[in-house]
Order: structure tokens, then sequence, then C-alpha cells
């Protein structure tokens, strides 16, 4: 993973570009007022979610293997007084010297785990953190076609404010699907307008790996996690051909 992690190198961009978004937190609330904590959210980022569990009164432990968010994510949670511990470790090599009832990955980063041999490690690790009966919760971006056959030329993804720079920002993708390996290869360009003009380009690599529904069945159960809901988006809708995220509630075996 140590060489996937261009997208993360500048965490206050990073943070401009997506801590707006709040889809999964209904959902993952609703289960953290179910199962109690401490609950950990793997691959934390700079804390878009674990900050707002934690100011509604969750007991929250923040995992990520990038020390540039996690020193964001901390400061953050310093500027609004809240307590949550941060913690730089590898996913694949998670110790902690409590079990927790509720785990939660979001952001797909599942999709960082690039081999078979990366998602048992992870999956053991998440399986040996949780309590008995304890619960796991993710999304990834399901694999249909419009989503793997994404243009290998410059295509417009989509335009934000860089409240940095005060720019606008029109941000396009290039991208290179490998099927033997089920991996999506992008390149991010983002261009920061000056009026008409771009003043400034940043390009960014990253390689996310697809995983099939019938092959995640068989993935979570191997590695000891019953699927209790599968669902096309954060709003619980069920899952069809046309979604574009499998999100997973799975309980410990």
């Amino acid at each position: 993973m140590s060489n996937n992690l261009e997208e993360y190198n500048d965490p206050i961009s990073y943070d401009i570009e997506n801590d707006a978004y709040m889809g999964e937190l209904k959902m993952l609330e609703e289960w953290a007022i179910k199962q109690g904590g401490p609950v950990l959210d793997l691959a934390c980022g700079t804390g878009r979610i674990t900050i707002p569990l934690a100011q509604k009164g969750h007991n929250m432990i923040g995992i990520d293997i990038h020390a540039g968010m996690l020193e964001l994510a901390k400061k953050k949670a310093d500027q609004a007084n809240i307590q949550i511990q941060w913690l730089e470790q590898d996913c694949t090599m998670l110790q902690l010297d409590q079990k927790s009832p509720l785990i939660y990955m979001v952001g797909n980063s599942f999709q960082h785990f690039h081999t078979n041999a990366q998602q048992n490690l992870v999956l053991k690790s998440i399986h040996n953190l949780l309590e008995q009966e304890g619960i796991f919760i993710f999304g990834t971006r399901f694999p249909n076609a419009e989503e793997l056959l994404q243009p290998t030329t410059e295509e417009y993804w989509k335009t934000y404010t860089d409240t940095l720079s005060n720019k606008i920002v029109n941000a396009y993708t290039i991208s290179n699907y490998d099927p033997l390996e089920q991996i999506q290869h992008y390149t991010t360009i983002r261009k920061f307008m000056d009026d008409n003009h771009v003043a400034e380009e940043r390009k960014t690599n990253i390689s996310l790996r697809y995983t099939y529904p019938k092959e995640m069945e068989r993935l979570l159960i191997e590695n000891g996690l019953d699927i209790l809901h599968a669902y096309g988006n954060w709003e619980g809708s069920p899952l069809i051909r046309e979604s574009n995220e499998m999100i997973y509630i799975c309980r410990k075996i």
C-alpha cells in the first residue's frame, strides 16, 4: 500500500475536496448506538467520520497508515475539543489491547488491498479485533461495466473550490482497467483555474482493486464474517445491477 498513497500526500487539500461528504454517517451512527464502543474507524484519514461520531458521544479509535492524515485528524479533534485515540497502523496487522463491538471502513478503502492475500490479512485482522457477535461495516465500489470501462483518455470528473488558493478546480480522470488483476489504475488531473486559464496542474495516481459480489461473499465467509446485509448505497437501498456501491454489514461468526 505504501506506493499507493499519492492521493493522500497533501492532507489539507484532500480534506478541502472530500471533508463535506457525510453519506455514511447516518447508518454508522445507528449501528454505533446499537453496538456501543469502542468503535474502530479503519483507514480513518483526517477523521471525516470519526470526529462527527465522537461529537455524538461515541467512544472512537481512528486508525490509519498515513502519519500526515492522522496529524491533521488529531489537530481537527483538538480544535473541536474532542477526545479520540489515533493510531498509526497497517490494517493488515492491527494490534490493540482491547476488542471492539463495531469496526468500520469507509471511503472505499477496502480497494487499497490489491491481492487475495492482502484482502485475507485485513479481514483476519478485523475478525481478531471484533468482540463475539461484533459488527464490521464497509463499502466498496460496485464493479459494473460503466465503472470498469471508464475512458483511457482524459474525462471530466468534477469541479470544486480550493479554499486555500481560492481557486476553482476542475478535476479530470484517466482510467486503465487490468481485468486479470481486477485493478483500475487512475490518474487524476486537477486544474486550478485563474479566470478561464489553467494556473496550476497537479497529477496523482492511485490503483484500486475491484471485487465482485459472489467473490466478496466467499471472501467474507471464509474469514469468519457472516453477511447480515448487502446494500447498494449508504441509505440502505437494495444491491442491484445499476448500483454504484456495495455496502456490507457483517457479523463475526
